[in-house]
């Protein structure tokens, strides 16, 4: 499948990263070599494609195989696990990774008033095919990793042309849920935004509901629809998460604990342990071994 668009595999290939950070926000070229453990985040909307190797991911409710050629859209933060489990040094899993704006997904409906897809579907994320229309915009996406003085300016036009390919194909339906304000799937999506940005605070139910113009009772229904989860619930991903990323740059486990919002040291660290199935102290030893070997080739 990979053979009918080498010059984007190419591309892959030359910025793949161990760490999947780049210079551009919310963009991440993946290299693994080997198959990995069991891992849990929460997607921001994006867009996803795997080039090389196999994952099998659980999105919400939702199980895919991910393999090579297909596509992945994910319309609201939703929690994830995933798994690689076909990658070897010769033949690495390689995939992107790139978060989308929802206020530019509206605005480009907005001005195109023609353009209306119909939202009537209740999921929240998509697998297909890669649209041959998307490799120019992501090739081209890409190559402003060699170009840093350019990114600032050239890769949010980019990024809306992506958006604007994405909305044409089979993912519009899809996408184009995150415009539409008054639709549960949006309100929702309001709401997940908001405990990502605030997650160190206390979560009012009742505030945050309002917040997005919807009845508690409703709210929760709709929240654990999108999401698979309860509010509280998805907080505490969150925060997992944002722990697990600071971790292996922390001298104190205490200090992160409650810098993410918890109360209790005795209580993060059951949470810790009950998400990633070791201590926050092993873990970090084991994270920061990663990042060392990963700098180190």
């Amino acid at each position: 499948m990979t053979s009918t668009f080498p010059d984007l595999v190419k591309a892959i290939e030359r910025h793949a990263r161990y760490d999947f950070e780049t210079q551009i926000d919310g963009f991440l070229v993946v290299r693994v070599d080997s198959p990995s453990e069991v891992m849990r985040f929460v997607y921001r909307p994006s867009f996803g494609l795997v080039v090389s190797g196999t994952k099998e991911l659980m999105v919400g409710e939702h199980q895919f195989h991910y393999q090579p050629g297909e596509s992945l859209l994910v319309a609201v933060d939703v929690p994830v696990t995933s798994q690689v489990t076909q990658a070897s040094q010769s033949e690495p899993y390689l995939a992107i990774h790139l978060e989308i704006n929802p206020e530019v997904v509206a605005d480009l409906l907005r001005e195109h008033t023609h353009f209306l897809p119909s939202v009537t579907t209740a999921n929240t994320v998509g697998k297909c095919q890669l649209d041959p229309e998307l490799i120019d915009p992501l090739v081209r996406l890409l190559s402003l990793l060699n170009r840093p003085r350019d990114i600032a300016v050239v890769a949010p036009l980019i990024r809306r042309e992506i958006v604007w390919r994405l909305l044409h194909g089979e993912h519009g339906m899809l996408l184009g849920q995150l415009a539409f304000a008054n639709g549960h799937t949006a309100r929702i999506g309001q709401a997940t935004s908001w405990i990502r940005d605030n997650f160190n605070e206390p979560l009012r139910i009742a505030e945050l509901a309002a917040r997005v113009n919807m009845s508690v009772p409703s709210f929760h229904r709709h929240f654990k629809q999108v999401t698979s989860m309860a509010p509280v619930q998805f907080q505490k991903r969150v925060r997992l998460q944002e722990a697990r990323r600071r971790l292996p740059y922390t001298d104190s486990i205490s200090s992160l604990a409650f810098s993410i919002g918890y109360e209790s040291i005795s209580q993060f660290n059951r949470d810790y342990r009950r998400l990633f199935n070791q201590t926050p102290s092993d873990d970090a030893a084991a994270l920061r071994s990663v990042i060392q070997a990963a700098s180190d080739r």
